[in-house]
């Protein structure tokens, strides 16, 4: 993969309740990714980024919300979501890019 590509798959890291429940039973983590970024270049950059053995990536398309407004109608964008699965006694320290 080209090593610049390797910083534009992952967007930044998804977290909510449901993500850190998984972490903690599973040892997944979550990233908003590019939407045409593929499992193999996900499971890649997170191998080169965080110095992790990556056990399964399953990835899910968002549809945006549909808001109403004054103005009318309108919709967020979609964007792709991945569920990373690690190695056991391995974790993802977002604050720490090697």
């Amino acid at each position: 993969m080209n090593p610049e590509r390797v910083f534009t798959v992952l967007r930044e890291p998804h977290i909510s309740e449901k993500v850190s429940v998984l972490g903690d039973a599973y040892n997944q983590y979550a990233f908003k990714v590019s939407t045409d970024a593929t499992k193999a270049e996900i499971r890649e950059a997170v191998q080169k980024l965080f110095n992790v053995e990556v056990k399964k990536v399953t990835t899910a398309n968002v549809k945006g919300k549909v808001k109403k407004n004054a103005r009318g109608v309108t919709r967020k964008k979609n964007w792709k979501k991945a569920y990373i699965t690690v190695a056991q006694g391995q974790e993802i320290d977002y604050m720490v890019v090697d």
